[in-house]
């Protein structure tokens, strides 16, 4: 069973027209995300939004949230994190992923880096689809180079998303924002899904970056601080952001008070310093507030 409904099938599972679908996700009253211009509805968000017949959460009604960091995974988030001893737990599954849990109230925030095609801007337009009625802020975190994370001996001879035609490159899962962004770069490409061979999906950065490591894939799609790390060649091909975004009544508990506290300090400032492709000089910076 698919991890979400398409237009038709939620209408048809709600019993509306698709119009009235369009026009409940257009208001902010049903949980949705958009993928490479698409609608698309998490089972998992909707299933808790019809059982609480709440536009995507109530926080009036329902049981706080646990303290745990959701979405995509950040090198630099998840040192700050455990760095800060600020006691916010962390489950990291992708972008996608984080927004239905963070719906479903799994979580107090979560990280993420979508690319929003029509607009050409990052993860404002993911939100705003879903949680224009909720009680949330984004804020920016940090701006990352990532590219092509490749063997150091294969310098030079894989310069852009073009020459991955015909290699063994290791993709993410499909919820990771990292794997939408490639395949819009590969079919701006003319790329297709036949013309890269693709092996079995790294559920992180860090993974996908091990696998060139050890010399089992040609090429991942990953961040310039882990292909330093692992000490592999790096093509820089896009400089993204990647957002928090955080129930506001989490913002002021003690937990993501400490870790914000933590995250202004000079540990936290040489640490981003020292990371490869990061720069924080936007953190905090608010990019919707609904």
């Amino acid at each position: 069973m698919s991890e979400y409904l398409t237009t038709k099938e939620l209408a048809d599972l709600l019993r509306i027209k698709e119009r009235k679908v369009y026009d409940l996700a257009a208001a902010g009253e049903v949980p949705c995300s958009r993928a490479m211009g698409k609608l698309l509805f998490p089972r998992r968000a909707v299933d808790a939004w019809l059982a609480s017949s709440s536009t995507g959460f109530a926080p009036g009604h329902m049981a706080p949230q646990p303290n745990v960091v959701l979405g995509s995974h950040d090198p630099l988030l998840d040192w700050a994190l455990r760095e800060a001893r600020c006691g916010l737990a962390t489950f990291f599954d992708g972008s996608m992923d984080g927004l239905d849990r963070f719906a479903a109230r799994e979580g107090v925030a979560t990280g993420l880096h979508l690319f929003d095609v029509d607009t050409g801007t990052w993860n404002v337009s993911a939100v705003a689809d879903r949680f224009a009625r909720n009680d949330v802020v984004l804020v920016e975190w940090a701006e990352r180079q990532r590219g092509l994370i490749l063997r150091a001996d294969d310098r030079g001879k894989m310069t852009g998303i073009s020459d991955l035609k015909g290699r063994q490159v290791v993709p993410r899962q499909a919820e990771a924002g990292s794997q939408h962004l490639l395949e819009h770069l590969m079919a701006e490409e003319g790329l297709g899904p036949a013309d890269v061979i693709m092996t079995a999906a790294a559920r992180s950065d860090i993974d996908a970056a091990l696998a060139v490591s050890q010399g089992t894939v040609d090429a991942a799609f990953g961040l310039a601080a882990l292909a330093d790390q692992y000490r592999l060649h790096f093509v820089p091909l896009v400089d993204e952001r990647f957002d928090l975004l955080v129930d506001r009544h989490a913002w002021f508990d003690a937990p993501m008070q400490t870790f914000l506290e933590f995250c202004r300090g000079a540990e936290f400032a040489d640490k981003a310093g020292a990371m490869r492709g990061y720069d924080v000089t936007g953190f905090g910076r608010v990019h919707f507030n609904a």
